[in-house]
């Protein structure tokens, strides 16, 4: 190669799968380059604090118990701060509140008189489940895929029986989590995130959810390159050139680890078809004392038969997390699913439902934030088409969550298997 001397690998993006890729890389001694257009890392894991409350980009949330958080995340550094392990649902005859009384036996007492109208269903909600028995994650995809074939979860639920009050909490539940509300999701990726939720404790850290890209970003120094976009990518027979906002980089090998559209416009979407994505819109706002009762900190989501308005879900954030609001202030959160074919919702009626499923006046709140992610999360329908094949060249490898699943997980392992990938193509060079 002419010029200066490339890089042994350029990561393009230092989201959470472009940091893993880059920080194992980096450990195995090659020579990184990380270019991030933004002037942070973490992508769509970003923070900001406003007036003294911590806004996280998109109502996000942490499980300790995913396996690549537990091997690759210092979660005590973090300083977790956990939400109840349960749900507020609004039903036709009221509010119900269940919890895992392992983790809650506070909320027991509610638990058990919010379990009743939930009885009749639960039989055909354990048929559904059936496969949650093993605790392997790995395996319970191959369990699941042994006695049923993927479809969607709406179908997956019809066919095991699974109606009435039990079956609205749960679609209200999961499109918060998958920001899918139309049933399309895959039922064995529903079934893997049910098993998180079942073996951890969704969080919050301490300094927002920035917190974990910056834990990863740590020990990169002067390889971390911010500020600085790429606009195009050539390949030839001596690696890669990419023209950047500093001018031509060469490398042996590139990484790209952006989002999957920004990473289709960059490859090329004949190379890499164009992901499917799942928008959100989240709304903060500071409360006043009086005006909410912040109890535990409940997600809460509308289960009605006729929802009243577009929220997938609302929380009392600060009343789990203290430390995203001043002391004596009330954070609030409220999200919305953002379909790309139609307007954001807008901000007075999404506190007009908020306020009416945490039993709350929705005067005196006043707007900290808002955020509205158009990628928010891949679309994961079924079959379940998770560990995609990254390596698309001979000096181009793809990552993310677009190419394992739809998770903070599926980030992680993507970065993981995107290194490896990486070090196989500079040691053949």
């Amino acid at each position: 190669m002419s010029g200066p001397a490339p890089v042994d690998v350029a990561v393009v993006g230092a989201e959470l799968a472009g940091l893993q890729c880059a920080r194992e890389l980096v450990g195995a001694g090659l020579d990184v380059a990380v270019l991030e257009a933004a002037e942070a890392v973490g992508g769509r894991v970003r923070s900001e604090r406003v007036d003294g409350f911590t806004v996280d980009r998109g109502f996000q949330l942490l499980n300790p118990a995913y396996p690549a958080v537990r091997r690759w995340v210092d979660t005590t550094a973090l300083g977790l701060q956990p939400l109840p392990a349960g749900v507020a649902a609004r039903l036709d005859r009221g509010t119900v509140r269940v919890a895992d009384p392992r983790r809650e036996p506070r909320l027991l007492p509610a638990t058990l008189r919010g379990a009743l109208p939930l009885l009749p269903g639960a039989p055909a909600a354990a048929r559904w489940g059936r496969p949650l028995l093993t605790r392997d994650h790995r395996g319970l995809v191959r369990r699941a895929a042994a006695t049923r074939a993927d479809r969607s979860l709406h179908a997956a639920l019809d066919a095991h029986g699974v109606r009435g009050d039990l079956r609205r909490v749960l679609d209200a539940f999961l499109a918060g989590v998958v920001l899918d509300d139309s049933g399309e999701t895959s039922d064995h990726f529903a079934l893997l995130l049910t098993r998180a939720f079942l073996d951890g404790t969704p969080s919050l850290p301490r300094e927002g959810m920035q917190a974990l890209p910056d834990q990863l970003a740590r020990g990169l120094g002067a390889r971390l390159r911010l500020g600085r976009g790429v606009h195009a990518l050539h390949h030839d027979d001596d690696g890669a050139r990419l023209e950047t906002d500093d001018g031509p980089l060469r490398a042996r090998v590139v990484v790209v680890a952006t989002s999957g559209p920004a990473a289709s416009c960059l490859v090329g979407d004949t190379t890499l078809p164009t992901t499917r994505t799942r928008g959100v819109v989240t709304h903060w706002w500071a409360v006043p004392p009086g005006q909410v009762s912040p109890g535990p900190g409940l997600l809460h989501v509308d289960a009605r038969s006729r929802p009243t308005g577009p929220l997938v879900n609302t929380a009392v954030v600060s009343a789990a997390a203290p430390s995203y609001a001043p002391a004596g202030r009330h954070l609030v959160q409220a999200s919305a699913l953002w379909r790309h074919d139609g307007p954001a919702p807008d901000e007075t009626t999404m506190r007009r439902h908020a306020a009416e499923l945490l039993g709350a006046g929705g005067s005196g709140w006043e707007t900290v934030a808002r955020h509205e992610v158009r990628d928010a999360l891949p679309a994961q329908p079924a079959p379940l088409a998770h560990r995609q094949e990254q390596v698309l060249g001979p000096s181009l490898v793809v990552c993310g969550d677009h190419r394992d699943t739809a998770s903070l997980q599926g980030a992680l392992v993507s970065g993981h298997r995107a290194a490896a990938a990486a070090r196989r193509l500079v040691g053949a060079r």
